[in-house]
């Protein structure tokens, strides 16, 4: 799951309390954990608790094999914020060096290279756009 820059802040206000990718995406990943998914449409998918929401949407990504995923981030030399969905890894890095952590495979792979983010996971990558409080129909689905 990436995050965009509001739902980073919402997270680290009203769940992690720190500002370090190694810190607040374990927090990210207990709630969704504790949360159930309601898939609203083919777009947006919500995740709660009962008492927060986190507003998620789907982007579209490549399944390609690790191999290839490293030929094209291997010009890369910025770091970018990486995410490992299936070992639950985030960090702040340049994405050659993530990806020697990363065990052979096949994968989702989306790039923002304007955003600098990366993602690799078994699962299509989502978006989280917001943390809000859950509405009344959220909570009554939570219990």
């Amino acid at each position: 799951m990436l995050l965009t820059r509001h739902a980073r802040e919402r997270l680290i206000k009203r769940l992690a309390k720190n500002r370090n990718p190694e810190r607040f995406y374990p927090q990210l990943w207990a709630f969704l954990d504790r949360s159930r998914r309601i898939d609203v449409n083919e777009r947006i998918v919500i995740f709660t608790d009962g008492r927060k929401s986190l507003v998620c949407s789907r982007l579209d990504c490549e399944r390609l094999p690790l191999e290839e995923i490293k030929e094209r981030v291997g010009g890369i030399s910025r770091a970018y914020e990486c995410v490992f969905l299936d070992g639950r890894t985030a960090r702040e890095t340049i994405p050659r060096k993530f990806l020697e952590s990363v065990p052979d495979g096949e994968y989702c792979f989306y790039i923002n290279r304007e955003k600098r983010s990366l993602y690799i996971g078994s699962a299509p990558p989502l978006l989280a756009i917001t943390l809000r409080p859950a509405k009344k129909s959220e909570r009554e689905c939570a219990d």
